[in-house]
């Protein structure tokens, strides 16, 4: 078993066909019994994701009712979310201080540093932050997280 923290980067793959869909839904398949981790936003920025597929044309509407109506039992089945509080907020905001992230990158980094010290102590499961987003990976190397980009995984 392992732990994963996604981002909206590598989540939207799970729902919407990209580079890297299939290896994220592989392992995020419920049989594989994989801890799932996302932040509170990320509902927000999927859903903002279909969204513009669907202004964009890559999305029909049946579609795009269909992976909300998938992402919404996800989320309340599979997923552990992180909540934004006023320590993640703050921690967030020091994040932007000291590195160029944008606002909802910083709550997603905040959450998964929030998480990590849990799994630092255990062997037995690691975590590991999923990210398409070069950059931010970059960073969360940087500060000690053990990442992947599924785009690495075609």
């Amino acid at each position: 078993m392992t732990a994963y923290f996604l981002d909206s980067s590598a989540l939207v793959k799970r729902y919407v066909s990209e580079t890297g869909s299939a290896w994220v839904q592989q392992i995020t398949a419920p049989q594989t019994g994989n801890l799932l981790f996302i932040a509170r936003i990320t509902w927000v920025e999927v859903i903002s994701a279909f969204a513009r597929r669907q202004r964009e044309g890559s999305l029909t509407s049946a579609d795009f009712a269909q992976v909300i109506h998938e992402f919404r039992s996800d989320l309340n089945t599979q997923y552990q979310v992180i909540e934004l509080d006023a320590t993640l907020a703050e921690r967030a905001g020091q994040l932007v201080n000291q590195y160029p992230l944008r606002a909802y990158d910083a709550v997603q980094l905040a959450s998964v540093l929030l998480l990590q010290p849990a799994f630092a102590t255990t062997q037995s499961t690691q975590l590991i932050f999923l990210t398409a987003d070069d950059r931010l990976s970059a960073i969360a190397i940087a500060l000690g997280l053990l990442t992947d980009n599924p785009n690495h995984h075609p």
